[in-house]
């Protein structure tokens, strides 16, 4: 799915128009619904920049828009050549179904795609068995790799944001 395809989706999706989206990233209010409009049929294409506001109007990672072009079955084959090249992704038959599974035996990068996959495994298990909600899940997959936490994936906190804590804690640090 391209870009403007995933704009779409998500928009919908959160039951906003393309005036509204396209004011809150900051198109004019006379042409915000056409800005939109031209990126969303992949007339223009967003830069990284504009694909950032995106993502945060509509409560996504930047990645959830930015997908590989997977909108034809060509593509998405393509994707899946490629996902085999890199990453030993490989399709097989087990109980007379269609399965893709990972080659380990092709490296590093194979040992990551199975870890990533186990955590994908994880989330979905959660869902079938009613821990976590539709909207949960969605929110985690919408947001991968923010809410993922079988990962080690780091967050540092701003300078700024750092300096306030430790002034607004200093006295509490002393005392103690």
């Amino acid at each position: 799915m391209a870009i403007g395809e995933r704009i779409h989706f998500f928009r919908l999706l959160r039951g906003i128009t393309q005036k509204y989206l396209g004011t809150i990233v900051g198109f004019p209010e006379r042409s915000a619904d056409v800005r939109l409009a031209q990126y969303e049929t992949g007339t223009r294409k967003p830069k990284a920049e504009l694909t950032a506001a995106l993502a945060q109007a509509l409560d996504v990672s930047p990645h959830a828009l930015d997908v590989p072009d997977i909108d034809s079955y060509v593509g998405l084959m393509h994707t899946l050549f490629a996902l085999e090249d890199l990453y030993g992704l490989t399709v097989s038959e087990a109980d007379e179904e269609i399965c893709l599974k990972v080659d380990t035996s092709k490296g590093k990068e194979a040992h990551e795609l199975l870890k990533l996959l186990y955590t994908w495994k994880e989330q979905a298990d959660k869902l079938s068995s009613g821990e976590i909600s539709k909207d949960d899940y969605d929110i985690w997959r919408y947001h991968y790799p923010e809410f993922d936490t079988t990962q080690i994936w780091a967050k540092v906190p701003s300078q700024e944001l750092n300096d306030t804590l430790i002034k607004a804690f200093k006295n509490q640090l002393i005392d103690k």
